[in-house]
């Protein structure tokens, strides 16, 4: 991964995404969440504290180990079983319709082809279940949207490949999905070619 993306921005991402600015998205996009649960891109586990107790096990997707090493503090502070269980979120080492829900909170902008890790989410979601997310990306507003188009080449050299200019509700739709629920808005205090973000509830297409 080299020695910036492997030993430098997990720490940046653990402060940047640790912020109490995101406390209440990550409050709001884990309601609802039950039985097994998949989380692509868990980090340091900043959505643990947000869990329900409504989830019976979470099979994490994570490939940075320093990013596991993080989260080993909020891993001790829950008694849901929480497992490492994949690097890529576009390949997922599960049998079909395995889970009862998904999570994704701020990693679609980075994965490098996120609608195959939305592909393999909607195949691994049991009949019925539901993807849950809150991804930055493309902007509503076309003035907000020329200036994220101007920022992404920096975005991505230090941000590990993140993306500002992704349409995360089109990707979802893609993918194979009908949105039940959809938020778009700007986060508070953060710049709004960074922070547009969209947070929602989807089901697999029949």
């Amino acid at each position: 991964m080299g020695f910036y993306r492997e030993r430098i921005l997990p720490h940046l991402v653990n402060a940047s995404c640790g912020s109490s600015l995101t406390t209440a998205s990550r409050s709001r996009v884990c309601t609802g969440l039950n039985g097994r649960v998949l989380e692509i891109g868990f980090g340091s586990g900043l959505n643990i504290p947000h869990y329900p107790n409504t989830i019976r096990s979470v099979s994490a997707i994570e490939p940075a180990d320093l990013g596991w090493k993080l989260a080993r503090s909020r891993l001790a502070q829950t008694q849901i079983p929480v497992e490492r269980s994949g690097l890529d979120g576009q390949s997922l080492p599960f049998d079909d319709d395995t889970f009862d829900s998904a999570l994704t909170t701020w990693t679609l902008c980075t994965i490098p082809d996120a609608g195959a890790a939305l592909r393999e989410v909607r195949r691994v979601l049991a009949p019925g279940g539901t993807l849950h997310f809150v991804e930055h990306g493309l902007a509503p507003d076309e003035n907000v949207r020329r200036w994220q188009h101007r920022l992404e080449p920096i975005q991505k050299r230090v941000a590990g490949g993140c993306h500002l200019t992704r349409d995360i509700p089109s990707l979802v739709l893609g993918a194979g999905f009908d949105i039940r629920e959809l938020d778009t808005y700007y986060e508070d205090h953060v710049p709004r070619p960074l922070g547009a973000l969209s947070l929602g509830v989807a089901v697999p297409s029949p």
